[in-house]
């Protein structure tokens, strides 16, 4: 067997997803196909590597059609059963993994019981949960406070479930040629208080590890582990390249507005799959937003993590410019304080800058400002539907905001305009776009929130600025993005070219749009609405992330230097 060129395989599968016309492909069935077809017919992969392309996409071809229920069935020849799989049988696999039920346990039953269930609803082979012996973990180190969680690095001997070998019945771990045992680099996350009373602990590792199975947008949980030495109780995440915020400190002066809607697009569909199961993040901005640079995909991490475990019930805890009024004001966590965090989201992404970074006040004084109305200075430029959305979806009513079906329509009716234009019609406007008020020590100066316990008393009730009075301006300092990054601080003022607008005049593209809706996950709909049986692409190519993150050959000397932010 030749060499495997996974981040050709990766690309390619890229591009069978993006190349599908849902006015003809309107199926998952008819959308593989495609996929399948347009990998056989490409030029630059060697018979092997289209073999392992297709292998991909048959995998994400088979959790849909278990994950919906569609498709024809299949009588598995070692247990009889009618299933929907191809490369596997669903139900081979959980029999097998109920039969090894017995052969461990974590030694607390509440866990062992939500691990179980997990893999009696598994999908495919390669999303399976485990509970992690931690002598399996090597190279453990010590990387930062995340919040209140303590953050570690690790090698994980042997890493997770990949595939399922039908013949010999088993699963089978990650296998490369000539390497003896395949090594998965992760992060680990303490689970705090896990003695006390109060078992939000708990609920905060179910979250992550029911919704690994279905919502494949969240951060990868492998399951759990245990320190011995303290019987902590700890995550086994997936290890990812960098977050929202250090992207945009290296890349914006080099980012369209083509990539700024993909990166809002994505953001945006990962918070559907969160809210589609019933499930409020609470604590979404720009240091949870992690990006995986060979997929060239953005996750959302920290579900559920919203504080200290035994945190009062009185207090919010969160990354204060991106908390909504009136959780600020006591309301409590909603959907739409979810919706609100996305919209602060927009601004940083349309202006490469953390929110109210340069405010100069304490904190009560800022959640007096927000609760009144005060916004981020929205940048020039700035596509006129994004602007609209972004506004919305920050009203201080939070009947006034966007669901997240209909942000995401929205959204994603601008992603597919811009993604239909030619890279060149942008390069010319990326820089004027994001000009911005700001000082020459803006950097080094300015103020970084993180998420924290917040506590806030006698507040009133929220409301919109007037206009001309509700946004946040920085310090009144022309400053325009330099051609190096380096030169940050030597740049000279600059006043703001103003370019054109966003044209939306394109019908046909909207038609697109109102095609398809998936109603639930068995029902499909007339109206185009970014569900999961509708937008198979949406979900992103099932690309094994483990062989992509654990080849050293795929990753830059920066990886080395991966960090979570606190909060």
């Amino acid at each position: 067997m030749s060499t495997i060129r996974y981040e050709l395989v990766s690309a390619t599968v890229q591009r069978a997803y993006s190349l599908i016309n849902y006015n003809i492909h309107t199926d998952t069935h008819k959308r593989h196909e495609f996929q399948k077809q347009t990998i056989l017919a490409d030029k630059l992969l060697t018979d092997d590597e289209k073999d392992e392309a297709i292998k991909h996409i048959t995998k994400a071809y088979d959790r849909d059609k278990i994950l919906q229920n569609t498709g024809t069935k299949r009588i598995c020849e070692n247990c009889n059963q009618k299933c929907l799989a191809t490369l596997y049988c669903e139900y081979c696999i959980r029999n097998y993994l109920k039969e090894e039920f017995s052969h461990w346990t974590s030694g607390n039953d509440n866990i062992d019981n939500l691990i179980q269930k997990c893999q009696m609803e598994s999908l495919m082979p390669n999303t399976i949960v485990e509970w992690i012996p931690y002598n399996n973990l090597k190279n453990i180190k010590y990387l930062t406070k995340g919040g209140f969680s303590e953050i570690y690095t690790a090698d994980w001997i042997g890493g997770n479930y990949d595939e399922w070998d039908s013949k010999k019945q088993l699963l089978k771990k990650i296998e490369r040629p000539g390497t003896q045992n395949f090594v998965a680099g992760v992060v680990l996350k303490k689970l705090e208080n896990v003695e006390s009373a109060n078992q939000s602990w708990f609920e905060e590792a179910k979250s992550h590890l029911t919704m690994n199975n279905e919502c494949t947008e969240i951060v990868r949980c492998y399951g759990m582990t245990q320190t011995p030495s303290n019987g902590n109780y700890m995550l086994v995440m997936m290890k990812m390249d960098m977050d929202l915020r250090k992207y945009l400190q290296q890349n914006n002066e080099r980012l369209t507005w083509k990539e700024r809607i993909k990166i809002t697009f994505e953001i945006t569909n990962a918070l559907y799959w969160i809210h589609d199961e019933k499930a409020i993040h609470r604590d979404l901005h720009s240091g949870n937003i992690l990006f995986s640079q060979f997929n060239d995909r953005w996750y959302i991490s920290d579900l559920g993590f919203c504080g200290p475990a035994d945190k009062s019930s009185k207090s919010i805890y969160g990354n204060l410019p991106y908390i909504a009024p009136e959780v600020i004001n006591g309301k409590g966590y909603t959907f739409k304080s979810d919706i609100y965090s996305v919209a602060i989201l927009m601004w940083e992404i349309s202006s490469g800058y953390s929110p109210f970074i340069d405010y100069k006040h304490d904190d009560y004084n800022l959640a007096m400002d927000i609760i009144n109305g005060m916004r981020p200075k929205i940048m020039s430029d700035i596509p006129l539907e994004y602007k609209s959305l972004m506004v919305q979806c920050w009203d201080a009513d939070p009947l006034k905001r966007l669901d997240i079906e209909s942000l995401l329509n929205k959204i994603g009716e601008i992603h597919l305009s811009y993604q239909n234009m030619p890279n060149e019609l942008f390069q010319s406007k990326a820089k004027s776009n994001f000009e911005t008020k700001t000082n020459t020590n803006y950097m080094s100066s300015s103020r970084l929130f993180t998420s924290k316990i917040h506590q806030f008393e006698n507040l009133p009730e929220p409301k919109n600025a007037i206009e001309g009075q509700e946004a946040f301006h920085s310090k009144t300092y022309d400053f325009s993005i330099p051609d190096n990054i380096e030169d940050f601080n030597n740049s000279n003022d600059q006043k703001i070219n103003k370019t054109s607008k966003m044209n939306t005049s394109s019908k046909s593209l909207s038609k697109i749009f109102k095609t398809l809706k998936i109603n639930s996950k068995n029902e499909i709909q007339n109206n185009y609405n970014y569900k999961k049986e509708t937008i198979q692409h949406v979900k992103g190519p099932c690309i094994d992330d483990d062989e992509i993150h654990n080849n050293p050959n795929l990753h830059s000397e920066e990886q080395d230097e991966f960090e979570i932010p606190d909060g």
